[in-house]
Parts: structure tokens; sequence; C-alpha cells
């Protein structure tokens, strides 16, 4: 009965499902970006597997590290960037471009700055960025119902009747019994996820890339890919875990991504960054000491799904898109409800509204997604506005 005390079941579920949500979507959008770019399959799958096992890695040392989750995986909106600037530049001169990214990243850990910067922004304004960001992710779970009623009730039902009953979540978490619930009733509904036959490589082959730098590739890729990383990405992740009562290491993480994104460039993978809604899946539930566990599942997971990227991605294809929305919408209700708390408190109400709107939005400005926007206008707003804010800051 001690060892089953011991074992990890909630943050392994929590693992898992971030997991999940980092290899559905996320991926999808590097399969779509890199194929508009001309990359062809060699490229791709080098891609996903530094994505996964380069960042899986740095995931394990740095939550062993610290004792916190610190999850690592790709910039989605830099994925997004580099789609584009695909269209124009050669895939050696983008490879060039993420060293230097690379190297400013680390620069600027390494320095300090980031920390100063954290500490000077609103949480409440922040933490309306972050909520802009997440809340796509309750909507999805909400319009799952139209896709898939029964799968979506059923699961959720399971999420609420067991957060409602303390005692039973000492022998199923939430979660582990929403991916059971989930599990059981594709079965029973006859889901074709895994029944075709599969006969593409087994492992990834990643393939070295020689870099090019090029004057256009640097003006178009760096500063973009870097505000991505540090005002968009990282950002997300460091509030996240400092509303939970972590503390992340703003200056290593930052120097981190920096030297994860050295390494993943080499093997064609945009820039490393520390994730917002894998932290928060991370810290969706279970004892704040024990968290750093989940993180460390997550990167032994991330390392095998790199492995065995060929295999894995085509099974999660397969996989309803009801399932994968339903479990990252519940998994992130409190990351969501503590987020509005915080954002809508006292203070910086006007700023952490116009930073919500503007996130929500995912309208990108200069080829800059909405979250950098969201946190620069609301920031602007409560300076107009809510100066006396910022004197008890």
């Amino acid at each position: 009965m001690g060892i089953l005390k011991q074992f990890p079941a909630n943050e392994a579920a929590n693992a898992f499902v971030a997991l999940l949500f980092a290899a559905s979507a996320p991926v999808a959008i590097i399969l779509s970006a890199g194929s508009r770019g001309g990359l062809d399959e060699v490229d791709l799958a080098s891609w996903i597997f530094a994505a996964f096992a380069v960042n899986g890695a740095i995931t394990i040392g740095m939550s062993v590290a610290y004792r916190q989750p610190l999850a690592f995986f790709w910039t989605i909106p830099g994925t997004v960037l580099v789609g584009a600037g695909l269209q124009t530049l050669t895939i050696s001169e983008v490879i060039g471009a993420y060293l230097l990214t690379g190297l400013m990243l680390l620069l600027l850990g390494v320095m300090g700055w980031i920390q100063l910067a954290m500490q000077r922004l609103p949480m409440p304004i922040v933490m309306g960025m972050v909520a802009g960001v997440f809340v796509e992710f309750g909507l999805d779970w909400i319009r799952a119902f139209e896709t898939d009623f029964v799968l979506v009730a059923a699961m959720t039902a399971a999420f609420f009747t067991l957060t409602a009953i303390p005692n039973a979540q000492k022998f199923i978490p939430p979660m582990i019994g929403v991916l059971i619930i989930g599990a059981l009733f594709l079965f029973l509904q006859g889901s074709v996820v895994a029944t075709q036959p599969y006969d593409g490589p087994v492992l990834a082959a990643p393939r070295l890339f020689l870099p090019e730098f090029s004057f256009a590739a640097t003006l178009e890729l760096v500063l973009p890919l870097t505000i991505t990383v540090i005002a968009t990405q990282n950002a997300q992740g460091i509030v996240v875990l400092r509303s939970v009562g972590h503390s992340p290491p703003v200056n290593a993480l930052t120097a981190m991504c920096g030297a994860g994104s050295l390494v993943a460039a080499l093997f064609g993978c945009v820039s490393t960054c520390l994730t917002g809604p894998s932290n928060a899946l991370l810290v969706s539930s279970g004892t704040k000491g024990r968290q750093w566990i989940g993180g460390v599942i997550l990167g032994v997971m991330a390392i095998l799904f790199g492995v065995f990227a060929p295999v894995v991605t085509n099974l999660l294809i397969a996989t309803p898109a009801a399932f994968l929305s339903t479990l990252a919408g519940l998994a992130l209700l409190r990351t969501l409800q503590s987020a509005f708390q915080i954002s809508f408190g006292e203070g910086f109400t006007y700023g952490a509204l116009i930073a919500f709107l503007i996130t929500t939005a995912g309208v990108p400005i200069l080829n800059i997604g909405s979250p950098f926007w969201g946190l620069v206008f609301g920031v602007t707003t409560s300076l107009i506005v809510e100066r006396q804010s910022f004197v008890k800051l």
C-alpha cells in the first residue's frame, strides 16, 4: 500500500496529457508550416525528432536540478513565422537564423536582463495575456460537445465527479479517470485509432544541417524568434509556475533556451522555449513538492516520442480531435480559473482586459504573435488610465 501511495500516478497522468497536447496540434503546425515551406519528409522527421528528444532531455535536467516542473518544447508562433520565412529563404539560411537566435537567448540569460524585465511586468496584465492564450483550449472543449457529444460528456462527467469527491482523488486522480473513460468510450464507439496497419519507418532518422548566415534571414527571423520565445512563450510558463507557488529560475531557463536552440537547430528544429500549456498541465493538480516528477516523466516520454516519432505521430493523427480537445480543456480549467482571478482582482484591471482581448483575438502584427502585443498594449493602457496601480507595484 505504501508503494502505491508513492507511485506518481497523478504526475504521470498530467505528464501524459501534456505530451498528448504537444504531440497533437503543435506537431500538425510543424507539418503544415514545413510542408508549405518546401521541406521534405526527411527534413520534417528530423525537426520533430529534435523538438521532442532534445527538449525532453532539457526538461529532465532542469526539472531535477530545480525540483520544479520546467517543461521545454519549441515555440509554436516561431514555427508559423519560419513557415512563412521558408517561402523566400533556404533551409540553410533558416538554420543560420536559429543559431543566431540561440546565441542571443544565451547572452540575454547570462546577462540577467530577463529576470529584471519579468519583475517589472504587472502580474495581472501578464495573467490577462495567459488567460487569452488558454481560453481557446477551454472553448475547444466546449465546441467538442458538438463534434462527439457522448464521448465529451462522458469524459467531462468523470472529471467533475472525481473533482467533487476528495476521497476518490486519493485513488483515481481526475485526469486519470478522464483518460480511462475516454479510452473506454473510444473502444466502445469502434474508433479507428491504431486499427490501420502501419508500414512506415519505426525509428526517427535525424539529419544534420549546415547553416548559412544571411542578412535577409537575420533581419526577418532572429529578433521575432527571440521575442516569441521570451515574451510569448517563456512569459506564459513563468507566470503559470509562479501562480502555484514555484520560483522558476528566469535567467537560467532563458540561457537554457539558448543552449537548447543551438543544439536543436543543427537537426532543423525551431527555437527552444519554456512552454505555457505543458507547464500548466503539469501543475494542474497534485502536490507542489512532487510536481517536478511530472516534468521528469514528461521529459522521458518526449525522448521516446522523438525516437519513435514516425509511429506515434501516425497514431495521434488518427486520434479524434474531440478526445484531445477535451483532455487539454479539462486539464487547464484550474489554470484558467487562476488566471482570471489574478487578472481581474485589484489593480491593472483595464490593462489586464486589453491584454486578454488582444491575445484572444490572435492577430499577429509585424509577424509577431498576439500574446506579445497583448502585453505591450496592456501595459500601455495601464500607464495611461491606471498610473496609480504602478505606485503599488
